[in-house]
């Protein structure tokens, strides 16, 4: 059997879809696993799609590894070309600015 995709689901939903494709979860970073409902699978081993024989472990893990991610807003580099003027700048008058009139 195939090894189903759980990374992106919530804990509640991992386990149903574990125990209907026949393989069994162990999450060693939640001891509470059976009661934990929303919080989100981050990796998963074996990886989507590996074959294993029915009742096979299947490790998650709700938490990222020191360097994988999960948290912060990443590297902010400025974006080149940088985006043209304009917008509502551009499309409302500015103060002083003579009113242009339609028909007079």
């Amino acid at each position: 059997m195939r090894v189903p995709r759980l990374v992106g689901l919530m804990a509640m939903d991992a386990r149903e879809t574990a125990t209907a494709r026949g393989v069994l979860l162990a999450a060693p970073d939640r001891p509470d696993f059976h009661h934990t409902v929303v919080d989100y699978v981050v990796r998963q081993y074996p990886p989507p799609g590996a074959e294993v024989p029915r009742g096979a472990v299947v490790t998650v893990w709700f938490d990222f590894a020191e360097g994988e991610g999960g948290g912060g807003s990443g590297v902010r580099e400025p974006r080149l070309p940088r985006p043209g003027g304009g917008g509502l700048r551009r499309e409302l008058d500015r103060p002083g600015d003579a009113v242009e009139t339609v028909g007079r």
